[in-house]
């Protein structure tokens, strides 16, 4: 075999390989401008603050954390399915940090947020929310 027809097969192999490893996105920006109203709670709990989730200008923001301190923090997206999945972690110089996990799909948010603490085991809490028109 011809060297530059070796070097051809192994471009063609590595520009296939290439192209089935590549991950698709969801569009960049696609949650931005939505806002969702719901409940922020403690995982077995059946009752917590009221929430409104911001997307806008790549940033996220819980109105519900607002009065520990947490700051907005920019969020990444994925899509899976007929969903959008999120992800984002905010922080407060008093409480730590909280790292959110969730997606949306149609008018409707489902969240997972950890609460991490120096010193004190993470905290499970649930948000769910539908999007406010």
């Amino acid at each position: 075999m011809k060297l530059s027809s070796w070097l051809s097969t192994v471009a063609l192999c590595a520009s296939s390989i290439a192209v089935v490893v590549m991950p698709t996105p969801a569009i960049a920006g696609e949650l931005d401008g939505k806002r969702f109203d719901g409940v922020f709670m403690e995982r077995g709990k059946t009752s917590g603050d009221a929430d409104t989730l911001t997307f806008k200008d790549g940033r996220f923001r819980s109105s519900a954390c607002d009065k520990y301190g947490y700051s907005d923090a920019a969020y990444k997206t994925t899509a899976q399915g007929d969903a959008v999945v999120f992800e984002a972690e905010t922080e407060s110089a008093r409480y730590g940090k909280l790292v959110w996990k969730g997606f949306v799909r149609g008018d409707k948010l489902d969240a997972t947020v950890t609460a991490i603490r120096s010193g004190k085991a993470p905290v499970e809490n649930w948000v769910v929310a539908g999007e406010k028109k």
